[in-house]
């Protein structure tokens, strides 16, 4: 895979409660789209992990629906596909739970979060969560 295809790192950070996820996840500013079987609706997303995501939406679909969120990394760079449910709604923002990543999005994915950590030991544990459903 080309480092061209992600976009350069942010900076992490722990996201209001943090304390409760196995999950870092890492601040990242872009476009996003949200598809749910009424329509499709535009938002900005606000961060990532690899079993979620945090967008500004509003209006917001509401508390567990099933939906898909796409993002697509740098001005024309390859889109992450994320698909679960809402898992909460506040304020125009919107939480996505994530239950489903394709192989794709996961290598994009794991990039932007591995140039984001800056640890590859911290990646790998992140990882292994993931494959045990953590």
């Amino acid at each position: 895979m080309s480092d061209r295809s992600v976009p350069p790192p942010t900076t992490a950070h722990p996201s209001a409660g943090a304390e409760r996820r196995h999950h870092a996840r890492v601040v990242y500013h872009g476009p996003a789209r949200i598809i749910t079987r009424h329509g499709a609706s535009d938002g900005q997303v606000l961060d990532l992990s690899f079993k979620g995501a945090l967008l500004a939406l509003n209006p917001a679909p509401p508390l567990g629906e099933d939906c898909a969120v796409e993002v697509t990394l740098g001005e024309s760079g390859p889109i992450v596909r994320l698909e679960g449910h809402v898992a909460h709604v506040e304020d125009g923002h919107l939480g996505l739970f994530c239950e489903r990543i394709d192989l794709d999005s996961a290598c994009h994915l794991r990039r932007l979060v591995e140039l984001n950590l800056g640890d590859a030991n911290l990646l790998e544990r992140e990882l292994a969560a993931l494959v045990r459903g953590e």
